[in-house]
């Protein structure tokens, strides 16, 4: 296990945001064998950082605008494995589709690294 530990500066409120909400979408299967959808918001913190920022995309179908931001945390995040939909994180009043989460539980008290990508994608008449 390695000795290096982040959790203080996770937790510095010089670099932590504690601001960030995460809504996890859980599914479970009611009496009558139908998919229930059970949505829950949970407020959490981390450190955010900007990823690709906002990228204006330029195609002969029109203009797109994307962006991600990079999110670590202690919160334990989930992109969409084991059989779950991704998380939806909304930081600054915008949503984000975590796309990929690096599990970092290893180093002190461990952490997760999520790359998450803005939705809606937001696009305009091409010209």
């Amino acid at each position: 296990m390695p000795l290096l530990d982040v959790s203080d500066v996770l937790l510095d409120p010089d670099f932590m945001d504690s601001s960030l909400a995460c809504t996890r979408q859980d599914q479970t299967v009611n009496d009558d064998g139908l998919a229930v959808n059970a949505e829950t918001v949970s407020p959490f913190s981390g450190v955010v950082t900007n990823n690709t920022g906002d990228i204006l995309l330029r195609r002969a179908e029109g203009e797109l605008i994307a962006g991600s931001i990079t999110i670590h945390t202690k919160f334990r995040l989930c992109d969409g494995q084991d059989g779950r939909s991704a998380d939806i994180v909304t930081w600054l009043g915008a949503r984000y589709t975590v796309t990929n989460v690096a599990n970092w539980s290893t180093y002190g008290a461990g952490f997760v690294m999520a790359t998450c990508d803005l939705i809606p994608l937001s696009g305009g008449s091409g010209g």
